[in-house]
């Protein structure tokens, strides 16, 4: 609870300090320490002990029942309000993920006439798609096939092309797109770690976005490849933590045929395909869409909310 308090003080201190953009690397493990504490740092220390209010758990199971599209804190509304104030451009998104996310089949059809369609029921969306177009298929430099939470972080998995020395993946990401808001979905684990030290670099991640005046937006993942649905109960226990949207992807998936997933690979990971044309009722029986429509849902329940007073 304290580290969260002192982070979330910090990140409101900043408000009234802003300064542009920067994609400057967080190593991991660097001092901040000075030999003599600030005044500020005195007062923020003092109001981190005078807090002790225990910030919000959730059960066990919990996160099952939470809603599939979020809604935004004021929190995110101060983040987002201090990003714009830095020079965020509110109509850029960035994705931030793995193997699910660097895909033609995410998002990318939002930026192209004709390869979708929302219907009646979801024609309110339209206003999202054309305030973010081209954000969409974009390529993200924090996005690519073996991605994992730890990767994101790491300048060696950076693109040495795009990226300048020493810049982390989702650093160079927002320095070239300069987005206000990023989609994060990372589904695999690494080397069968438990959800603990995913959550230890998820943590990482996300504060590092808010630092940056960029909204999060968390997505679960549709899989249970851990088999104890850990790692979707530790996401959903950061977005309360964080007080940030949390784009409950499970839940939307559980009604459909095989929860979603390809009943030809049958491994449980890969959603079934269908292309994203909402309006017919046998695309709705495959995952892909549903993944496609909710993220698109989630990104407009956050962009109204964004903009709220």
């Amino acid at each position: 609870m304290k580290a969260r308090q002192f982070f979330l003080l910090s990140i409101m201190l900043l408000a009234a300090c802003t300064t542009a953009p920067t994609a400057t690397p967080q190593p991991e493990n660097q001092s901040t320490s000075t030999p003599e504490a600030t005044e500020t740092e005195t007062a923020i220390a003092a109001t981190e002990e005078s807090t002790p209010t225990p910030r919000a758990t959730l059960g066990p199971d919990e996160w099952k029942s939470l809603p599939i599209i979020p809604t935004v804190s004021d929190t995110m509304k101060e983040i987002y309000k201090r990003g714009l104030e830095m020079g965020r451009d509110p109509n850029h998104f960035s994705k931030v993920g793995d193997c699910q996310t660097n895909t033609g089949f995410y998002l990318v059809d939002f930026d192209h006439e004709g390869w979708h369609s929302l219907g009646e029921e979801y024609s309110y969306l339209q206003g999202t798609i054309d305030h973010y177009q081209g954000s969409f298929s974009r390529t993200s430099l924090a996005m690519r096939d073996g991605y994992n939470v730890a990767a994101i972080l790491t300048p060696l998995r950076a693109d040495p092309k795009q990226c300048e020395k020493g810049e982390t993946p989702i650093a160079c990401e927002f320095r070239l797109n300069n987005p206000s808001i990023a989609i994060i979905s990372l589904e695999t684990n690494f080397n069968d770690r438990p959800a603990d030290d995913y959550g230890k670099y998820m943590r990482q991640i996300i504060e590092y976005s808010m630092e940056q005046g960029v909204v999060p937006i968390l997505a679960t993942k549709g899989d249970n490849l851990e088999g104890d649905n850990s790692i979707n109960a530790e996401i959903a226990e950061i977005a309360v933590e964080y007080d940030i949207p949390l784009w409950n992807l499970w839940v939307a998936l559980q009604s459909l045929p095989n929860q979603g997933h390809d009943t030809e690979l049958n491994d449980g990971f890969h959603l079934s395909f269908s292309r994203n044309f909402f309006d017919q009722p046998k695309n709705m029986l495959s995952g892909w869409p549903w993944r496609n429509l909710t993220a698109l849902q989630a990104l407009d329940s956050v962009r109204r909310g964004l903009q709220e007073r």
